[in-house]
């Protein structure tokens, strides 16, 4: 079984288009520029550190190069989609659940909202590494407006919410009973009740863009189930926005054997995520021309 994946914004590094610069499927980048009225060639190429973290950047700039990433594999087959956070945009235009055109609108709408938002109400995330899901519940509990934003693999996941809250979890953390608690570079704390007034100019494009029956499911990020049929995915994306990021789950609920996870855009984390779930599994993570050259028998 072969599943593809689509990382969110957060695996995103300056110059991450730059390997793309003589490769055909670099037109899509001017694809994705005319549609959205951004210059995007210029965000994946030249863009710095504090450029490409605000989250309306962020998001184009990464949907844009698993776009690019997918498009270089040329006709590849799957059996399923998933993409974590953002990457559930790429995910279904990759099953055809959205057209190009859709997605991009769709993102651009998304991120500009969701940065807003984060303007509205200063806010970010952390990484929490290695605390079971009741401690780390039981630790956050203290702290106002805190949440468990991403639940990535067993041992790590993210808690969003205001900076004065993450702030005074990070320095009590080690009393809390949590191993390590690591800053995200995030323009605001995404998945969480302070993404709330995103969720109107959201609903309103969503509401107006139509979704299609998908070649393959992908699998939502809200409630870990697959979905082929386009009709849900207005209420799941929206619901996603303030809602967790449910990777483990979604990852943990495959039960084949013979598993191929494909990672199709920058960073290659969520392999290194599957792999703590999965450790049997194929991994191949494809975030440049190169790498689609070194893998192109197991691409085929």
């Amino acid at each position: 079984m072969r599943i593809v994946l689509f990382p969110g914004q957060g695996s995103l590094r300056p110059g991450m288009g730059l390997p793309w610069r003589s490769h055909s499927a670099r037109t899509l980048l001017s694809d994705i520029s005319d549609i959205s009225g951004v210059d995007v060639a210029r965000l994946v190429d030249e863009a710095d550190k504090e450029e490409l973290v605000r989250t309306d950047n962020a998001q184009l700039a990464t949907f844009a190069l698993s776009a690019m990433a997918g498009a270089a594999c040329g006709d590849l087959d799957a059996d399923l989609a998933i993409g974590h956070s953002l990457g559930e945009y790429s995910a279904l235009a990759f099953a055809g659940i959205l057209d190009l055109a859709s997605a991009t609108r769709l993102v651009l709408e998304r991120g500009r909202a969701m940065a807003e938002a984060s303007s509205l109400t200063p806010g970010t995330m952390v990484a929490v590494l290695g605390a079971e899901p009741d401690v780390l519940l039981r630790a956050i509990a203290s702290f106002p407006g805190l949440v468990v934003a991403n639940r990535n693999a067993p041992g790590q996941c993210v808690v969003a919410g205001p900076l004065n809250s993450i702030n005074a979890f990070r320095e009590q953390s080690k009393e809390l009973g949590i191993r390590k608690v690591m800053a995200l570079d995030v323009g605001g704390a995404f998945h969480s009740p302070l993404m709330a007034p995103a969720q109107p100019a959201l609903i309103t494009i969503l509401s107006a863009t139509q979704f299609h029956d998908g070649s393959i499911p992908v699998v939502a990020n809200i409630d870990a189930t697959p979905h082929q049929d386009g009709s849900p995915w207005p209420m799941l994306l929206a619901e996603q926005l303030t809602g967790p990021v449910l990777f483990q789950e979604s990852v943990e609920t495959i039960t084949e054997n013979d598993l191929e996870f494909i990672e199709l855009g920058p960073g290659g984390v969520l392999c290194g995520l599957v792999k703590r779930m999965k450790p049997d599994a194929t991994l191949l993570s494809i975030g440049t021309p190169e790498d689609v050259v070194s893998n192109k028998k197991e691409l085929s």
